[in-house]
């Protein structure tokens, strides 16, 4: 039995070493993606990170909403300037960001490339991005998820014998999702459909290209923003999370969100907030 455990061992390392091999002579043709991505700060953009970065966030991203969803978009707003979230609930809730806020980079992005697939580690709450490059057709049934179900193929763009860009498509979610961190929302039917075109800046290959077009019913028309991302090459980098619940000083009582104080006192967020109901607290001995 335990030459057989040998033999199969011996098997198994050489199948490893044959794929290995195969990547590492697959991997030529792929443009290289090593190393952390982090935002591409623009000078002057004002708020935090947003759809199109070039603008900045809130209404300034002049964002192509219907009449409807500019009435939600406003809302949030005015919430947020009271104290509130406004479309940020399930955000302070820890819930994932989901798609397009996941690639917005509050965390350097690491791209890992296999010929099959191709991943996407965010290093906040989301799970990391599954774009499929295959070949395969889209599933009858998607299970509806906040990152979705992302189909991609390399395309060589200057006929080199290299690849130079990769396109996806990504349907299937669930939400509320928003665009960003002003409550910019998408629409409540979560049937958005993202088109992205993934390379290397041609002048610079420290610099990432995301040109993302938004398909949404909130929407007028399509939208895209050219995302960027600055590589880190330094192999020693520290790679940062964030575990939400670690250092989510939101509290939420019903409908109701307060904030915990540094001294762990339950705060008001908001002029005149109602303290929670305590009924079924019995009062304090004094």
């Amino acid at each position: 039995m335990h030459y057989r455990g040998l033999l199969f061992a011996f098997a198994l390392a050489s199948t490893s070493l044959s794929i290995a091999s195969a990547q590492i002579v697959d991997s030529a043709k792929y443009p290289d993606l090593k190393g952390q991505w982090g935002r591409f700060i623009v000078p002057g953009v004002r708020g935090q990170p947003s759809f199109d970065q070039t603008q900045s966030w809130g209404p300034e991203q002049h964002a192509p909403l219907t009449p409807e969803y500019r009435t939600i978009f406003a809302a949030s707003l005015a919430d947020q300037t009271n104290g509130g979230l406004g479309n940020n609930v399930d955000r302070a809730r820890c819930a994932p960001s989901g798609m397009p806020l996941m690639m917005v980079a509050f965390r350097p992005l690491e791209f890992v490339v296999t010929p099959q697939t191709t991943y996407v580690l965010v290093g906040d709450p989301d799970q990391p991005r599954r774009i499929f490059t295959d070949g395969r057709a889209w599933p009858k049934e998607i299970t509806p998820t906040y990152g979705g179900y992302s189909i991609g193929r390399w395309i060589d763009t200057n006929g080199d014998g290299r690849y130079g860009a990769l396109e996806v498509e990504t349907r299937g979610f669930k939400g509320p999702r928003v665009f960003d961190s002003s409550g910019l929302p998408l629409h409540y039917d979560n049937q958005s459909i993202f088109k992205e075109r993934i390379y290397l800046d041609k002048a610079n290959a420290n610099i990432l290209h995301d040109e993302i077009t938004a398909i949404d019913h909130a929407l007028t028309r399509p939208w895209t923003a050219d995302k960027r991302y600055v590589r880190d090459a330094d192999p020693l980098s520290e790679w940062p999370d964030s575990v939400c619940n670690e250092y989510n000083a939101q509290v939420f009582v019903g409908k109701e969100n307060y904030f915990l104080s540094a001294d762990g006192f339950l705060m008001p967020t908001r002029r005149n907030q109602a303290p929670p109901d305590t009924r079924y607290f019995k009062p304090t001995a004094k």
